[in-house]
């Protein structure tokens, strides 16, 4: 079993409340997201996750648990009751184990789950106060509706207008905290487009439905344009191209579109297929707010040339309707809050 992180007896982080952050390992906007908020927290954030630990986050404050979605085991929902709990399944056991070891030993003031509906149960059932993150798309499930049900905290990072949770109960409300997209982007300053018919085509890391000859037939329909494919680039190196560029092309992905608002760029949001069809909601969201081209599919050649141009014409300061650059720090400290930090 991986070892959780230890006590530094006479130190700061000794004394300051203890977070557990589950971050999931599809993508890399979990883990992205967890750093960006961590990093202007009071209260120590220790990371649970399968996802690799990033090169400068301290192993100490970092509990790798196994993967669980090798082809093992049975009865993976529970009867229909839950998403994932295959019975004797050992890396599902496994991670399970760790994470209530973790908060044996640790004892967390609260924990965050970004995103797993068992995660989350487990850590409520251990006595942890859990604050969840709640996803785009349909969440009328009967997984979900336990999940935000048992939750002491629901976080959502975008606009409350933008309405984009099917299943949604008004009995949430009250405890639901719409902080708005935040992303690691969101303490620099975006400069003003350059208009030099630039594009940059983002993909995040969670896959895309979208194969190399729909985007060079894309690049051959628009060839008074420049295009510039931006994947698995380090944050400066994309930071740049998002502001090299009239406009972005990318995903309705949480991670893509937050970092797109914060360049506050002219874009094509395109959904791509997940899991309760998260993207299409976001893309849906993203029209009703007046910001972006939200698109439910690829589209043909022959209209790249005309949606680059009205693309390019977007106000991007409508941006600012879907982040004002204070998400992560209002993040911060609602979390503070629930470890029982006191506002300084």
């Amino acid at each position: 079993m991986a070892p959780a992180h230890p006590a530094h007896a006479g130190s700061d982080i000794a004394r300051r409340p203890v977070v557990g952050w589950y971050a999931h390992h599809l993508g890399v906007g979990h883990v992205a997201r967890a750093r960006v908020v961590a990093a202007r927290m009071q209260a120590d954030v220790t990371i649970l996750s399968s996802a690799p630990r990033p090169d400068d986050w301290p192993s100490e404050r970092w509990v790798d648990l196994p993967r669980d979605d090798a082809a093992e085991g049975h009865d993976h929902t529970a009867g229909g009751v839950l998403h994932w709990a295959p019975l004797q399944h050992s890396g599902f056991r496994s991670r399970m184990q760790i994470i209530s070891a973790w908060v044996a030993e640790q004892r967390p003031a609260t924990f965050v789950t970004d995103v797993s509906v068992e995660v989350a149960l487990l850590v409520r059932l251990l006595g942890v106060p859990v604050a969840t993150f709640v996803k785009p798309g349909d969440r009328s499930d009967r997984q979900h509706q336990l999940a935000y049900d048992s939750a002491t905290a629901l976080i959502a990072t975008w606009p409350r207008a933008a309405s984009i949770v099917g299943g949604w109960q008004p009995r949430w409300d009250d405890k639901t905290t719409w902080l708005g997209s935040f992303s690691r982007f969101d303490d620099r300053a975006p400069v003003a487009p350059p208009r030099g018919r630039r594009v940059a085509l983002v993909w995040g890391a969670g896959g895309t439905d979208v194969t190399e000859a729909q985007i060079d037939a894309a690049r051959r329909a628009t060839s008074d344009w420049s295009w510039t494919v931006c994947r698995d680039v380090g944050p400066d190196a994309l930071w740049q191209s998002l502001q090299d560029a009239d406009v972005v092309v990318g995903h309705a992905g949480q991670n893509v579109v937050s970092e797109v608002a914060a360049a506050r760029r002219g874009a094509v949001i395109i959904a791509q297929r997940r899991p309760h069809d998260e993207q299409h909601f976001t893309v849906r969201g993203l029209e009703a707010t007046g910001v972006g081209h939200g698109l439910s599919t690829w589209p043909e050649p022959g209209v790249w040339p005309s949606l680059l141009e009205s693309a390019s014409r977007i106000d991007v300061d409508g941006w600012s309707r879907w982040t004002d650059g204070g998400g992560a720090a209002r993040c911060a400290a609602l979390i503070d809050a629930l470890a029982g930090v006191e506002s300084s």
